[in-house]
């Protein structure tokens, strides 16, 4: 079976037509251009256009590379009775930036009037980045003392504690044991912890480890953790080592372990019967006969 229209030529049904261009307000570009300067202009307002720092007081001020408004670079359909002019800003501080002075009509010869004048960014435009929130730029490390960093009560490492009580005398023995804490890790902070705990500088993938004669997890420093870490990390507590009171996986490893055996025999070979040549024995001999 062949469904109507088949052989009609493909179009994006999830992208609008192009509007056509409106000749009359595309041909209105001086309407646009005296816009643009108009706004450039230097004012009183703090908040209107940049101050500038171009002489703008010549004659020829549209012709000449001095005017805030430079050359015009497209225009584009914004509807049947709408379309929008865009020139090249001349700003210092703007460089790549355009003009862009919105004009539009209600008919064929109605006067065209000017709807908008923005400055934008063009396609080569210096902008700024896009913006990042504080909490999501601090990263492991940029904590100094005396800093403070608030958690967010949708936190998701974080999940609301299981026992409160009204009643003191529960309260101390929750507090005793390790409970009323009002969030405590959630499955996925404890997943995270894990994973960055292994994947660190006390992990298996570590040089030290490879290089271990042993891992951690039979070693005598070795401070297992309680609750669901405890099958894979502990903490390291040999002064001597370099993980010393951090947290290092079962399967790391260091030169310190406390099994380490060290060879302290000699490395010159030396035969099993020893022949002492400094004491000299003698038999004394008895009577010669004649």
């Amino acid at each position: 079976m062949t469904s109507p229209g088949a052989d009609a030529p493909y179009d994006d049904a999830g992208q609008p037509a192009a509007e056509p261009l409106n000749p009359e307000l595309a041909a209105a570009e001086d309407v646009a251009r005296a816009a643009a300067e108009d706004e450039a202009r230097p004012g009183d307002d703090p908040l209107g256009s940049p101050v500038l720092t171009l002489d703008t007081t010549g004659d020829d001020v549209a012709d000449s590379a001095s005017s805030p408004v430079g050359a015009h670079v497209g225009v584009e359909a914004e509807g049947p009775h709408a379309v929008t002019h865009y020139f090249e800003s001349n700003y210092p501080g703007y460089v790549g930036w355009r003009w862009a002075v919105t004009v539009a009509s209600v008919g064929q010869g109605e006067p065209v009037t000017v709807s908008e004048v923005v400055l934008l960014p063009g396609p080569t435009a210096l902008t700024a980045p896009a913006w990042v929130p504080w909490r999501d730029r601090v990263q492991p490390g940029d904590l100094g003392a005396g800093d403070l960093l608030p958690t967010s009560p949708d936190d998701p490492r974080l999940a609301p504690g299981h026992l409160t009580s009204d009643d003191e005398q529960f309260g101390d023995v929750a507090k005793e044991v390790g409970f009323g804490r009002k969030r405590v890790l959630s499955f996925e902070g404890r997943t995270d912890a894990a994973e960055r705990w292994y994947s660190g500088d006390f992990g298996p993938g570590a040089d030290a480890a490879k290089l271990a004669p042993a891992a951690c997890g039979t070693c005598g420093f070795f401070l297992k953790l309680s609750g669901s870490m405890g099958g894979e990390f502990g903490v390291c507590a040999n002064e001597y080592a370099p993980a010393d009171g951090r947290v290092v996986s079962v399967e790391f490893g260091c030169g310190a372990h406390s099994e380490v055996d060290v060879d302290v025999s000699s490395t010159v070979p030396v035969a099993e019967i020893v022949y002492d040549d400094a004491t000299l024995e003698f038999e004394p001999r008895g009577t010669e006969r004649g």
